[in-house]
């Protein structure tokens, strides 16, 4: 917001009387906006009401896919299909994501993307049969799937100085709903009378609230173009506008020299170009894998090893919470280091012997495990934030989340589905087992590959 007055004081006459007539007239009063005060307020709290929604979904239904499975008449391998939807949406739906950002705003994407994880969430407790109940999951998904894309560009555009401290806050409390779900579905559906369809459907609840802070931004961005004038909220004329990397009015009119609009100045991003993106798709891609069999297996790996159904969901919310904290903690670390490398290392060793001691004793020692790859999961936040730092521009930003989260999403699709078949044909554990703790080595290999400071600009 500190362009308008920039603007107004090189092109206002020596004659202060006359400065102030003129604002009365038109009303385009130095003066702060009293939007600039409330807006990245209210971004804050849609921001973590957001986040709290990206996972309750999965988790949820982790927590009762034995319950749902028998409810729907699943066998393993239709079970590993569904948990390989959320992936799969991801993919397809998250690519969208820029285009949809640039026509209808970042905000009014996200407003919509919340609207339809309510509706898939209160839709699918009344689905009679796996299509439905697929169908259904999809809607929620499309919603999580845009929603994903663009929180790190809607952190960029409001808290361009803040995106470690921004993306710990949004990643934190992303970890704070994947464990309440976890934790909490389990005990909620015994309370509401025993039925998986309602364990699983009193989610919209918390999904129609995190509708509710978008309006008003979507509204406001509404009545900022009308006026035609830049978004309330935006920190400077560099900063990207709600539309995406369109400068906004009052700096366009502020550098109206010819100079300051050469034909070549905007040239597209060739994203596919940058070594450094396709370390990090790979990257996110095998952490998402990683998480998703977490998300969609764990329970299902305590319960047969003999814990109760009540502990295996508090098991997975204990993984699931290890993110409070150290999504906090582990992005803004990452932003005071030049190369995170040693980061994704240090998850990729907690992984590993977290697989290895649930391969060798699932339930002896469940808890040490599950805390181990909570740690370990924790490359989600690091991930994100890697986004915002491999890129200079919230234009090249808003390409490397869809890129890098999309791809990431078509290499996690095969993963969970390979679980599920590998654990009906063989009878137990131990190869999927062994195979989530080998996925661990590339995942630090190419980690360390998008770790490097450099930015997806330079390469490309």
């Amino acid at each position: 917001m500190h362009d308008e007055p920039q603007t107004l004081e090189t092109s206002a006459p020596p004659a202060r009387t006359p400065v102030t007539a003129t604002a009365a007239t038109t009303g385009d009063s130095p003066a702060p906006d009293r939007s600039a005060v409330w807006i990245p307020r209210l971004v804050v709290v849609a921001l973590v009401l957001a986040a709290l929604n990206l996972r309750p979904a999965i988790t949820s239904l982790g927590a009762l896919l034995e319950e749902v499975r028998d409810g729907l008449h699943m066998s393993g391998s239709v079970a590993g299909v569904l948990t390989s939807v959320p992936p799969l949406c991801f993919a397809v739906f998250g690519i969208t994501a820029p285009r949809l950002a640039r026509r209808f705003g970042p905000s009014a994407v996200v407003c919509a993307g919340m609207a339809a994880i309510f509706a898939g969430l209160a839709i699918r407790p009344f689905a009679s049969g796996t299509v439905g109940f697929l169908a259904a999951s999809a809607l929620a998904l499309m919603g999580i799937a845009v929603s994903n894309v663009l929180m790190p560009v809607i952190v960029k555009r409001y808290f361009p100085d803040r995106v470690g401290s921004m993306t710990g806050l949004y990643s934190m409390a992303l970890a704070l709903g994947t464990s309440l779900a976890a934790a909490a579905t389990v005990p909620m559906t015994e309370a509401l009378g025993g039925s998986w369809r309602t364990g699983i459907g009193v989610w919209a609840v918390l999904a129609a609230l995190a509708v509710l802070p978008w309006i008003p931004l979507v509204r406001d961005r509404v009545t900022q173009a009308t006026a035609g004038r830049a978004p309330a909220g935006a920190p400077t004329a560099s900063a990207p506008s709600e539309r995406g990397s369109a400068p906004s009015t009052t700096a366009t009119a502020t550098a109206s020299a010819p100079s300051a609009a050469t034909p070549g100045a905007a040239a597209p991003l060739r994203i596919t170009r940058s070594r450094t993106a396709w370390a990090l798709a790979a990257f996110f891609g095998l952490q998402a894998t990683g998480a998703y069999i977490t998300m969609g297996w764990m329970p299902q790996i305590f319960r047969d090893a003999g814990v109760p159904a009540g502990t295996a969901g508090v098991l997975l919310a204990v993984t699931m919470v290890m993110g409070v904290p150290l999504a906090f903690v582990i992005p803004g670390l990452a932003t005071r280091l030049r190369n995170q490398g040693p980061i994704v290392v240090a998850l990729g060793l907690c992984g590993l012997v977290g697989y290895s001691g649930l391969y060798v004793a699932p339930s002896g020692g469940a808890w040490v495990w599950a805390l181990l790859l909570g740690v370990s999961n924790c490359a989600f936040p690091l991930a994100l934030t890697m986004i915002g730092l491999r890129s200079r521009t919230g234009a090249g930003v808003v390409r490397l989340s869809a890129f890098a989260q999309s791809v990431g999403y078509l290499i996690s699709i095969p993963g969970p589905l390979l679980v599920g078949v590998l654990y009906q044909h063989s009878g137990g554990w131990g190869l999927p087992i062994a195979l989530m703790a080998g996925l661990m080595i590339p995942q630090m290999i190419v980690g360390s590959l998008a770790g490097r400071a450099r930015t997806v600009e330079d390469e490309c």
